[in-house]
């Protein structure tokens, strides 16, 4: 009987850093190849696997933590990058920005990348192609847009490879389409694998009046967001509540927004997305910044979103002193990240002082909670086997713990990186 092998090079045991090699008849297909980084922004990249022994690498989406280190691959060889039309050009954005901020600690350059992006096969969610044995196909993952959940065949087995996944519907995107896939073998997120989001519609509002009660006192709302996906979405949300609001949008979104907006087929409702851009006002130079300090009653929407670079965190700086202003993070926020110093202890990157200014985090998550991933798991009828990734400690423990309580004839894994799982083909 042969044999299909499983090696975790990232995402084991640890959020981002994704990196899964799936083995078969001594050829490896890459399910995503990212990078994670310190506290002090050094890139970690996965662990290594000889470029001659890749098949092919698939890209589920285009943020770094799935595609950073996809690249490093090219040194050596040229194989087959599978990915969406709309994250080719996103890739190209994310990776470029990569190398103009840690290019001193990146171990490939811009003719790595080039070679990448010449070697891209475009797919369109349900379409297929063949890599030598692996046969893939592309799900919409409702993570953001252009995000794919990977089903790669395997002769009579099946596998899907969730990448970052969402069940809900949002704004942006509409939710991961799962229904009527089956698969032996599910390889999962679990990011938020202990715990239940509130309903979107809930935080969505939250967020409005919070920000109303701001700006009808005369002051400023900083939104720090995640230039892709998170920054399309939250403007969505304030057009559709506020479309009269005064809203200024700053930094990446303004270039990936525009790369986004010319794939309406990856978006929930366009049209919203289209107007917000439209209407709302964007910020092209350090002039129009200086200058928008000084107004009140605005609502900016700039990146990075975590606070470790791009203009959010100049417009953080300058808002943290006045306690009528505001400083809403609608994303995730990493050990060590500016932003999860502000949510914890109230104080700014280089400041002594505490910051006046509101702070409040809202739960605008573009992963799925633990019922959204177990209701995966629930309609793949022929399940035998389920790997847990891109998770860590108690989260990922109690994930898997459920999983066992309630199908106690899976096999299922909680792997670290390195390890290797074995499957009869």
């Amino acid at each position: 009987m042969e044999k299909l092998e499983i090696r975790i090079l990232g995402g084991g045991r640890e959020v981002g850093r994704s990196a899964i090699a799936v083995g078969y008849r001594g050829r490896y297909l890459l399910l995503d190849y990212g990078v994670n980084f310190t506290e002090n922004d050094v890139p970690q990249f996965p662990q290594h696997i000889r470029p001659s022994m890749v098949e092919g690498i698939v890209l589920s989406h285009a943020h770094l933590d799935h595609i950073g280190a996809a690249p490093l691959i090219y040194s050596s060889t040229k194989i087959s990058t599978v990915t969406t039309r709309l994250s080719k050009p996103l890739i190209r954005i994310m990776i470029e920005d990569f190398l103009r901020i840690s290019g001193y600690y990146i171990p490939y350059e811009y003719q790595e990348l080039n070679s990448l992006m010449d070697n891209i096969i475009e797919l369109d969610p349900n379409e297929t192609v063949e890599l030598n044995n692996f046969k893939i196909s592309l799900l919409n993952a409702g993570h953001i847009p252009g995000s794919a959940m990977v089903l790669v065949q395997l002769d009579s087995l099946k596998l899907l490879y969730t990448g970052d996944v969402n069940t809900i519907e949002t704004k942006l995107v509409k939710p991961a389409a799962y229904e009527g896939v089956d698969a032996d073998i599910l390889i999962t997120e679990a990011t938020y694998g202990n715990t239940q989001h509130p309903p979107r519609p809930s935080v969505e509002r939250e967020l409005i009046n919070s920000i109303l009660e701001v700006v009808e006192d005369g002051g400023n709302v900083l939104i720090p967001v995640f230039s892709l996906g998170r920054a399309q979405e939250i403007l969505c949300v304030l057009y559709n509540y506020l479309p009269g609001l005064n809203v200024y949008y700053d930094g990446m979104v303004r270039h990936v927004s525009e790369v986004i907006s010319s794939y309406p087929e990856y978006i929930n409702m366009y049209g919203l997305l289209i107007k917000s851009l439209k209407e709302f006002n964007m910020v092209r130079t350090s002039g129009e910044r200086r200058k928008l300090i000084k107004e009140r009653g605005v609502v900016i929407v700039a990146s990075a979103g975590m606070l470790k670079g791009g203009p959010a965190q100049y417009y953080a700086k300058q808002l943290a002193s006045n306690s009528k202003n505001g400083i809403f993070l609608v994303s995730y926020q990493a050990k060590g990240t500016p932003g999860r110093k502000l949510l914890e202890s109230g104080l700014l990157e280089d400041s002594g002082s505490l910051v006046k200014a509101k702070v409040r985090w809202f739960d605008f998550s573009s992963h799925a909670d633990s019922e959204g991933l177990l209701n995966i798991l629930r309609s793949l009828r022929n399940v035998k086997h389920i790997v847990v990734v891109h998770t860590e400690g108690v989260v990922g423990e109690e994930f898997v713990e459920r999983i066992r309580n309630q199908y106690n004839d899976l096999n299922v894994y909680y792997p670290q990186n390195g390890d290797h799982i074995t499957v009869d083909v």
